[in-house]
Formats: C-alpha cells, structure tokens, sequence
C-alpha cells in the first residue's frame, strides 16, 4: 500500500463539496470533518471531490 501524496498547499484550500468541511487524510480517503462526513477517494494522488463517487457514512 502506498501512502498518499497529496500536495499540502491543495489540502490547504479544498473543502467538501457537500457541507463545505473540512477534509482528512483517513486510510486512503479525503474524509468530511463537516456535517456530512462523506468519504472521497484518491485516485493516482488526485482528489475525487464528486458527491456521486463519495462513500456515505
């Protein structure tokens, strides 16, 4: 398994595209730390920040 790398300036400045929360690094995923808590993949280091490619809580 390889860790992400995520570019920590992008980190910075994208939020949840549901709720507007903030995003955490869990496992391999961009987790809503908002109202939602939706679940976004990371694909080759890119965030899918699409509501419809999200795991819900």
């Amino acid at each position: 398994m390889n860790a992400m790398n995520i570019d920590p300036a992008l980190m910075e400045i994208i939020v949840c595209p549901q709720c507007h929360g903030d995003l955490a690094v869990v496992g391999e995923e961009l987790v809503c730390q908002g109202t939602c808590g939706y679940a976004y993949p990371v694909r080759d280091d890119i965030p899918v920040l699409l509501v419809d490619e999200a795991r819900r809580p």
